[in-house]
């Protein structure tokens, strides 16, 4: 991509540049945001560094590069992590600056910004580039501050500080040092005083005088004054104001041609700078969200539609009884349905914590994206985005239409979400409406993570085992976020596999999985991290296609406790059942080798369900043939037999969930996992589970199913607790938790 870079001056702008050049990017121009006076050196700002912008004009000439400046005329108003367009903010001084560089040079797609830490700043950036339609990059995003420093030394960043404003840091010794001086004396106040030695907390600034990309000139500064801002006898505050520099010319044997890089940026001279002042009126480049509002009367369709019986936080599952035959026209009802759903409550998309968006060709995934992004959007999700899961699945085969959506919903606003839209280094970016990972009353729910590689946003080469190491590490990173670890805190794993894996593969990326689990848990206890450890359920469901054709896709679920003395138990049998004997089932020793179980007492409740064809041979011996082996081939399974295994999962569940101190008005989401392969319409299969819900609300007079399901059918070519036998005839994964 074509790229313009915000630059103040600093080590990590100038950076940011480098990898950014990399990983493929083109640097065709600079941008920079500066006081209105030029005699001042520093602003009250939470976005911008201004300390030596009297500096920066001189990288035009450095870099042969046209940079575009722009007075700040607004101040810090928005306030909220979260940031809305406002009117004489500060950060709307950075959207007219960098619409006038997407004017003047078009063929612009994407900024680059040295953000390390800072949320605040980041997520300004990410607003400015979606409202102009670029891409954010944020290579130096979430990593190591210690390696950061280090590599940029090393890689011939020569810069200065600019401002000191911490303990240990001295106006009079330590402004105007090269950082390689005091990179080590950074590391010891880092070890004593727990400094930031990028100075991401504000410890310290500088001014870049010299970098591989200044291939014309390095700047040598002559003279300089020590401007105090406060004598605090423990962490005094000066800043370093220039008083005399000048342009020491370099060789012409560069390793960097920057010139042959931008021969058609534009007309203008390279090295050329201009001043942007208020915007030009006639250019609008702002990227508004596509109108959803055309009407599209539901009424006229017939849906499946569940939802469990949790009233804090519940899911509800839509699909079309009478397909339009086109994916677009599908999911536009289907969505819409959905969207009058969650107003029988008062609710909005707002209130929407995970989407399960099942399509049924991923080949049309962009088309679904593009009906998805008119309905979920920033503006009406102001709390944050929901995040979301994607994965092709054989609707049509089962009696469903071609797009399918299940929704988490909450009765409260109370969630915390992940949305990183700057592609970095530290976890795929989510560029569109849908975060990596939504926190909500001590869950975690993560989006789908593929084996993709971070800063080129590229399936990793190298097969299925390599795809999902990528995926857990990209997860790992996204749990760091929130301060846990997928290998401690992890209570279930849904791992999606693509049919185009062969059977050895399949066994392979199940021991790579349990390998890499058991290496993160070793790493963090050497690094001395202290993490209660849960022993989470496993899901492998095999599926015809995934998004950019990946083998794998995980999909993790964490608990994020609350307490640092909470009591947790895990994989717990009880010696006794609480429940009754119902349909004629009794209780049998191997009925626990049907079930994984992670349970937190009191609060959550994850459970996984298998039945395989052996065991569905001692439930309903007398209805499926003894020779019955489900291996994902076409074999009708008998209608009996069908409704004999749909009470006994209903039976197990509720014996689990009794058991273990729970209701089924604590379920969240409740999922059953059907195979094509048995032949079996949703029309078929739907009343068996209904049926059997309703004679166990008659049976153990208890209300456990009320007018509509309370689960979601999903047709799958495989599912199984192993990734060597997804050969299961019915999969049930439940997450229950107390309100």
């Amino acid at each position: 991509m074509k790229v313009v870079a915000l630059v103040s001056g600093g080590k990590d702008s100038c950076y940011a540049m480098m990898k950014s050049i990399h990983y493929g990017h083109q640097i065709v121009a600079l941008a920079n945001l500066m006081p209105v006076d030029d005699s001042v050196d520093e602003l009250d700002s939470y976005m911008y560094q201004t300390v030596g912008h009297q500096i920066i004009i001189k990288y035009a000439e450095c870099m042969g590069l046209p940079l575009f400046r722009r007075r700040i005329q607004g101040s810090s108003r928005h306030l909220e992590l979260g940031y809305k367009k406002t009117e004489g903010d500060e950060v709307e001084d950075m959207y007219i600056l960098l619409r006038e560089v997407k004017r003047q040079i078009p063929s612009v797609t994407a900024v680059c910004s040295g953000a390390i830490a800072s949320d605040y700043q980041r997520l300004r950036v990410e607003s400015v580039c979606s409202r102009l339609g670029l891409v954010s990059l944020a290579y130096l995003w979430k990593q190591d501050q210690s390696v950061l420093l280090n590599e940029m030394i090393a890689n011939g960043i020569v810069a200065v500080t600019v401002k000191v404003a911490a303990m240990g840091l001295d106006p009079a010794k330590h402004l105007g040092k090269e950082l390689a001086l005091l990179n080590a004396y950074l590391h010891k106040l880092k070890e004593s005083y727990g400094i930031n030695v990028c100075g991401e907390g504000g410890e310290y600034e500088t001014l870049t005088l010299d970098c591989p990309l200044f291939t014309n000139a390095r700047i040598v500064l002559d003279e300089y004054q020590v401007v105090m801002h406060s004598s605090d006898s423990i962490a005094p505050v000066g800043v370093l104001h220039p008083l005399a520099f000048h342009l020491e010319n370099k060789p012409d044997d560069r390793s960097l041609k920057t010139q042959d890089k931008i021969h058609d940026i534009c007309m203008q001279k390279l090295g050329s700078v201009f001043e942007v002042h208020d915007s030009l009126e006639g250019f609008e480049a702002e990227c508004k969200p596509l109108d959803c509002t055309y009407p599209i009367d539901v009424v006229e369709h017939k849906f499946n539609v569940s939802r469990t019986n949790n009233m804090n936080t519940f899911s509800i599952c839509c699909s079309l009884q009478d397909s339009c035959s086109d994916l677009q026209e599908d999911l536009t009802i289907v969505l819409r349905k959905t969207e009058s759903e969650l107003a029988t409550f008062d609710f909005g998309w707002e209130n929407v914590l995970y989407i399960h968006l099942y399509i049924d060709d991923m080949n049309k995934f962009s088309e679904a994206n593009e009906t998805y992004v008119k309905f979920i959007t920033q503006q009406r999700c102001p709390f944050g985005v929901p995040s979301r899961s994607t994965v092709e699945m054989p609707l049509v085969e089962m009696g469903f239409s071609r797009a399918y959506v299940e929704v988490l919903v909450a009765n409260n606003k109370d969630k915390k979400v992940l949305h990183v839209q700057s592609i970095s280094s530290w976890a795929p970016s989510c560029i569109g409406p849908y975060s990596q990972a939504t926190l909500h009353e001590g869950i975690l729910h993560m989006a789908g993570q593929l084996g993709l590689d971070p800063p080129t946003m590229n399936l990793c080469g190298g097969g299925p085992g390599v795809e999902l190491e990528q995926a857990l590490k990209n997860s790992e990173a996204v749990a760091k976020s929130f301060n846990r670890s997928i290998s401690t805190s992890a209570i279930s794993f849904v791992i999606y596999c693509s049919k185009n894996i062969s059977l050895s593969e399949r066994v392979d990326i199940e021991k790579k999985h349990e390998t890499i689990l058991r290496q993160m848990k070793i790493f963090d206890s050497q690094k001395g991290k202290k993490y209660k450890t849960l022993e989470p359920v496993f899901l492998y469901v095999l599926v015809p296609n995934l998004p950019k054709r990946a083998y794998v896709e995980v999909k993790p679920i964490l608990y994020v406790e609350d307490g640092a003395d909470e009591e947790i138990e895990t994989m717990t049998k009880s010696s006794c059942s609480k429940t009754s004997c119902y349909w004629g089932f009794k209780q049998e020793s191997w009925h626990d080798s049907c079930i994984q179980k992670c349970v937190i007492p009191g609060k959550i409740c994850v459970i996984i369900l298998s039945i395989t064809s052996e065991l569905a041979a001692k439930i309903s011996n007398d209805s499926l043939p003894a020779d019955y082996v489900n291996n994902n081939d076409q074999h009708s399974l008998p209608k009996s037999c069908m409704e004999q295994l749909s009470k006994f999962c209903i039976y197990l569940l509720d014996k689990v969930i009794i058991d273990n101190d729970f209701a089924w008005e604590d379920i969240m989401s409740l999922r059953f996992y059907i195979p094509v392969s048995l032949q079996m319409s949703v029309e078929l299969i739907q009343p068996m589970f209904c049926n059997a819900l309703f004679e166990l609300s008659q049976i153990s007079q208890r209300e456990v199913k009320k007018v509509e399901p309370i689960f979601n059918l999903v047709p799958v070519i495989g599912a199984g607790r192993s990734a060597s036998s997804m050969d299961d005839l019915v999969t049930c994964e439940l997450l229950a938790q107390k309100s």
